[in-house]
């Protein structure tokens, strides 16, 4: 009964605050035989493709303004995040999600939403695991934040 009552004491000084963003809870792997080959070649393509992403994927719901106004951090094919010290461990989970080759064959985008400043320290930064299908169109396979 104490650990109860310790437990219940906790509770009510840790204010609750509900969470904005969430992990998505479904990966959705593609194919790899669905997966087109891409290189870093492929950049300007996807920076035009993240203008109708980004808005899809963020600006929807309650909090779409915030996510209205955002940068690019990072847009790289994965095996080029190896070594960089905020990308990298981005690599490894999509290996863990969906294998060596589909990850070979994505890319991660890392964003920041300014409008966010000062109020979600969780919420200003969005990454999101992309590849292009053989019907060359750019899609989302993981969002994390």
């Amino acid at each position: 009964m104490k650990i109860v009552g310790v437990i219940a004491m906790l509770i009510s000084v840790i204010p609750f605050v509900p969470s904005l963003n969430y992990v998505q809870a479904d990966i959705e792997c593609p194919e790899i035989e669905q997966v087109k080959e891409t290189s870093i070649d492929d950049k300007d393509e996807l920076f035009s493709a993240l203008q109708i992403i980004v808005s899809d994927i963020y600006g929807k719901g309650e909090y779409g303004e915030l996510y209205s106004e955002w940068e690019v951090l990072t847009a790289l094919p994965f095996p080029q995040t190896v070594g960089l010290e905020n990308d990298a461990v981005y690599y490894e989970m999509a290996k863990n999600f969906c294998g060596q080759a589909v990850a070979d064959k994505s890319w991660l985008v890392r964003l920041y939403f300014p409008k966010w400043e000062g109020k979600s320290a969780s919420a200003l930064e969005g990454q999101i695991f992309l590849s292009k299908s053989k019907e060359n169109e750019w899609f989302v396979w993981f969002r994390y934040h």
